[in-house]
């Protein structure tokens, strides 16, 4: 890019270098004026007046390609420096150093040398300055063999904030926690969003952020497990691939869902430049933030190419290329601002928001494993206690415990994207030709179409509200729970979290059914390490009176079991059973 500006695109300036490269050199001219009789004598010095201004001007030879890969929202200013460099002729041991800066995605360069993810290749370089120290951290966690060199050097520094429509912004502040959301869905205010955390060192930041506001104000584990479940089940559902996305999704906000994009002071920058008919205010969060650092990282242990790199980073450093640096509506390594470029009609602070920690290599390995887990589908069949005892009043609600419980699961399913999967039976004692349970919709993914038209996750929804408890039945608990287990095995696929979800108001009750001892050797018997189908049970009602049977066919499959007296904290514990993604329980 500056290399190419600079050489190639204007020929012939800067002029080519390298073998057989000559200048006008004032010892021709003045030979040639001084002794027009001699011609011999005038065509030696020459060429020996040309090799000597060869040496003395320092460029000799080939160039020496300094190879620069940039993140891409900097590599303009710094091709700008590079047409600068290249044209003054910087030499390491006489040969000029000719810097060519490349836009490389930082995540890219990071994964492609430590293969922690998916890359598009080109990620070779001499230096390399990516958006952020957690990629060089990431890749020295990963890789041992990688050559990563940090000079110490900040090129320049961006603080994360929250956009916001000037059309929606309003001026109340936020901490950490109140950004992040809450599982519940259509709680939280605005739609928080982000790019992609596995992509993105402002996404994996703020996700940080968030992880560690919610666990200071968390009692317990438990309940810091279920609060960022309900954060991370929340944010993927709106968080944007790219920044390009991120870019569209933020212009195209409402009022009924009006968007708080988390996103560095230059990203906003270069928001309202391109979007001036949806421009954007840049807001600060409450007790500081993380920063975008842009790390100048060497690649290589070449002496030539290491001083080459020497030079540009000094390059870099200038007082001259600062004004540069700013205008491209970033702040200078030591928070210096261009008030012009960052306005405080947009919202920037002429002040320097105070700084977080931003993740640490292990922190960050730890949250893209939480995230990519969280992203995974599931795969859930949910089986429903229909027996008699489901006719009893909740106390205080004017409901029955069915009715509760149909809501509350309704409620619940608003956790699953459009791409889970989702069955639903239905369970009592002799209700299909002397069986204990019977289906009533088939294991489909809840966007696929419906029956009777509308989508499966209608269908399911109208069918729970529409469950009926027979008077006069017991609870089959054991052996409707063996043959969910077994359609599960024979449905499992790899690529999903695949689940029971167990909904029942009483103890096992069938005289006639298989008792625990052999429910536990017969799910052994069809179970595969390999191939886990954890059971979650939720148990509500007085009627429940022995807790352990449930809990010990939890540990048996990887799940747990749950208890309440009030069927209406279903949807609570549908947070915590999906929080075993991230304790690591399943």
């Amino acid at each position: 890019m500056g290399r190419h500006r600079g050489r190639y695109a204007e020929e012939p300036y800067p002029p080519p270098r390298g073998r057989g490269r000559r200048r006008r050199g004032r010892g021709r001219g003045g030979a040639v004026a001084a002794l027009a009789t001699a011609l011999v004598i005038v065509v030696g010095l020459a060429v020996v007046g040309v090799y000597m201004f060869g040496q003395t001007d320092g460029c000799r030879g080939a160039d020496i390609e300094l190879d620069i890969a940039a993140s891409p929202e900097l590599a303009p200013a710094l091709d700008t420096l590079a047409t600068e460099f290249n044209a003054e002729e910087n030499t390491v041991d006489g040969r000029c150093v000719a810097a060519e800066v490349r836009q490389v995605d930082s995540a890219n360069v990071a994964f492609g040398i430590s293969g922690a993810g998916a890359t598009m290749g080109d990620t070779d370089s001499h230096v390399w300055i990516p958006d952020s120290s957690v990629w060089p951290d990431l890749v020295r966690s990963r890789s041992d063999s990688a050559v990563i060199t940090e000079t110490g050097t900040s090129v320049a520094r961006s603080p994360l904030v929250l956009a916001q429509l000037n059309e929606f912004a309003s001026d109340q502040t936020a901490s950490w926690t109140d950004v992040a959301p809450s599982g519940t869905p259509g709680q939280y205010g605005n739609t928080v969003r982000m790019v992609d955390p596995t992509r993105s060192s402002s996404g994996m930041s703020a996700l940080y952020l968030m992880s560690g506001a919610l666990e200071q104000t968390s009692p317990d584990t438990d309940t810091y497990n279920a609060l960022m479940t309900g954060a991370l089940q929340a944010l993927q559902q709106s968080t944007s691939p790219d920044e390009d996305a991120a870019f569209v999704a933020l212009s195209g906000g409402t009022e009924e869902a009006p968007p708080l994009m988390v996103m560095s002071e230059q990203a906003v920058w270069r928001y309202n430049n391109t979007h001036q008919d949806a421009s954007a205010q840049a807001g600060y969060v409450e007790g500081g933030t993380a920063y975008l650092d842009y790390p100048y990282v060497l690649r290589s242990d070449d002496s030539q190419i290491t001083r080459a790199s020497e030079l540009f980073r000094q390059a870099v450093r200038s007082e001259a290329f600062l004004p540069t640096l700013l205008s491209h509506g970033f702040r200078g390594p030591e928070g210096q601002i261009d008030s012009s470029v960052l306005t405080e009609d947009a919202g920037f602070r002429q002040e320097a928001p105070p700084e977080l920690p931003s993740p640490s290599d292990g922190s960050a390995t730890e949250l893209i494993q939480t995230w990519n887990q969280m992203k995974i589908d599931s795969r859930v069949l949910t089986i429903v206690d229909i027996s008699g005892s489901m006719l009893a009043e909740v106390p205080g609600t004017g409901m029955s415990r069915i009715q509760v419980t149909s809501a509350a699961t309704v409620q619940g399913l608003e956790f699953f994207p459009p791409t889970a999967e989702m069955g639903l039976w239905q369970f009592s004692t002799d209700i299909d030709g002397g069986l204990d349970y019977e289906e009533v919709n088939p294991v489909l993914e809840l966007q696929s179409p419906g029956e009777g038209g509308g989508t499966h996750r209608e269908a399911i929804s109208t069918a729970l509200s529409g469950l009926e408890p027979l008077p006069q039945g017991d609870t089959g608990l054991y052996d409707s729970l063996l043959a969910a287990y077994k359609e599960m095995v024979d449905l499992y696929t790899p690529d999903r979290n695949n689940v029971i979800l167990v909904l029942t108001d009483g103890d096992n009750d069938n005289p006639d059914g298989i008792d625990l001892e052999t429910l536990l050797t017969e799910l052994d018997a069809v179970s595969d390490p390999t191939r886990p189908i954890p059971v979650f049970t939720i148990a509500f009602g007085p009627d429940v009176e022995h807790l352990e049977p449930l809990q010990e066919i939890g540990a048996a499959t990887g799940g747990a079991a749950y208890m309440t007296e009030d069927p209406t904290e279903i949807s609570d514990i549908f947070l915590q059973i999906f929080s075993h993604r991230i304790s690591g329980n399943e």
